[in-house]
């Protein structure tokens, strides 16, 4: 155990010492939900009406609609970006050391996917505190409810990165693949607008929507938000990222480093 927690300290500090030597991918990392938040939001809130749905008891602007949903932007961009360093570190050989170590390899990649989740929560946080500033703000239950939301899902996107990492073998196969996955996966949530919206829109739509992983991400990171439980969207993220994380370790040859996949 103490390995363990030797090797998880390891790749959070790596983790760590990389994040703070690229200031602009902290900084993309707050463009794209400020942009959303300051320029799009001041458009749709005069074109979107919003009824009072829980967690909010009353009406609400779009732009505090939109924050959950931003903050799982967030991770998920966080997640991709992840999986890119994955595919960037098994191309350089760093995958390869170590997975070649004698721990066993899913703590290795779990490992990887906690510094990559601290990382989107540490975003997350600088992100709602600019929002705070700007005038959205959230009840004070929520700011410390938020955070393991956060993380949690988080670790789901993660996950789904290190899934998508593990099929993919060259570098510049990957930003095709991450636009591929990541329109789709943001657009079709509840990030932006509500699931009643999306039914109106067609029933299909609204399927699809509620189906969506990011969807119950967004919706436990709302809930917690106001300090309330959404115990079906909790148990949809964790099941999410249990499927997607035994997936991506699978995908991974301990002997090699490298992946099974021809693609």
């Amino acid at each position: 155990m103490s390995a363990r927690l030797i090797a998880l300290r390891a790749i959070l500090l790596r983790e760590a010492l990389r994040f703070t030597q690229q200031r602009s991918r902290f900084i993309a990392a707050l463009v794209r939900p400020l942009v959303w938040l300051f320029v799009f939001a001041a458009g749709f809130r005069a074109a979107l009406g919003l009824s009072i749905t829980p967690p909010y008891q009353t009406y609400i602007t779009y732009e505090t609609y939109i924050l959950p949903g931003l903050c799982g932007m967030i991770c998920l961009f966080n997640g991709m970006q992840s999986s890119l360093s994955l595919v960037y570190d098994r191309e350089m050989g760093a995958m390869r050391l170590l997975l070649t170590s004698p721990l066993p390899r899913w703590w290795l990649l779990f490992a990887k996917l906690i510094a990559g989740a601290v990382v989107a929560v540490l975003q997350c946080v600088a992100f709602l505190g600019i929002a705070a500033i700007y005038g959205i703000r959230l009840p004070l239950v929520g700011y410390l409810a938020i955070l393991p939301a956060i993380l949690i899902a988080a670790l789901m996107l993660g996950a789904l990165g290190l899934l998508l990492s593990s099929r993919i073998r060259q570098l510049e196969n990957f930003a095709g693949v991450m636009n591929f996955v990541i329109f789709p996966v943001f657009f079709l949530s509840s990030a932006l607008y509500p699931l009643w919206k999306m039914r109106e829109a067609g029933p299909l739509l609204a399927d699809l929507c509620a189906l969506n992983p990011f969807t119950q991400a967004v919706e436990l990171i709302r809930f917690a938000a106001y300090g309330q439980a959404n115990l079906p969207a909790l148990g949809w993220t964790v099941l999410a990222f249990v499927l997607f994380a035994a997936l991506g370790v699978r995908g991974y040859d301990p002997g090699r480093g490298l992946t099974k996949s021809k693609g």
